[in-house]
């Protein structure tokens, strides 16, 4: 008799408690008995948990204050004295949009034995491997590869200014992009390196 007065309820509460469990909403996780071993105990800047009390909206991530988040401007000068000119090196053309830098861009460093001397050097480090040294596309890799331009070769003459810089930023065929391994300034030293590659 006593188990009867036991079991019933106990019974009856297991049956309430799977009802409420199994419901329609398959996206939902259940009740959470420990939050702080499923979620950090400090906001995570890019996750919202529960609504935050204290910031704007119930967000957890807030605008950073000005000056703190370092931005890659690359401010550089060319010339000496009156004649110097202050560039702004930011490039933002996405990479499907090479006909945008083709018809756009032109380099904006002086032409000088200095700076032609710098753009080989860059040119030795990041492209000879597989240009080669000559820009015929026979490099220790271009070797391996199919697909290397000889700058000499009446197709490749043509490549202007913004064609390499866009080229050398974002990469193209198996050529991948080298924009974050050298500054605008670096990059646009080689496009005048490979304008005398073109000559031949």
């Amino acid at each position: 008799m006593k188990f009867k007065h036991i079991a019933l309820p106990t019974i009856g509460f297991a049956v309430a408690l799977l009802m409420t469990a199994c419901g329609d909403d398959h996206n939902s996780t259940g009740v959470q008995y420990a939050p702080q071993m499923y979620d950090p105990v400090g906001y995570e800047a890019y996750k919202q948990i529960d609504s935050n009390r204290i910031n704007p909206y119930g967000l957890n991530m807030r605008d950073p204050a000005r000056g703190t988040v370092s931005r890659r401007n690359y401010h550089t000068t060319f010339g000496k004295g009156d004649s110097a000119v202050t560039d702004l090196m930011v490039y933002n053309i996405p990479k499907d949009s090479i006909g945008i830098a083709e018809r756009t861009l032109s380099n904006p460093i002086p032409a000088t034995e200095a700076t032609l001397e710098e753009g080989k050097v860059l040119y030795g480090r990041y492209c000879v491997h597989c240009h080669g040294e000559g820009g015929k596309g026979d490099g220790l890799v271009g070797k391996m590869y199919a697909g290397v331009p000889n700058y000499s070769a009446d197709a490749y003459k043509t490549m202007n200014d913004g064609h390499i810089f866009h080229v050398i930023t974002h990469g193209k065929g198996r050529m991948w992009p080298h924009g974050s391994q050298m500054t605008p300034e670096e990059r646009w030293k080689i496009v005048m390196y490979v304008h005398k590659l073109q000559q031949g």
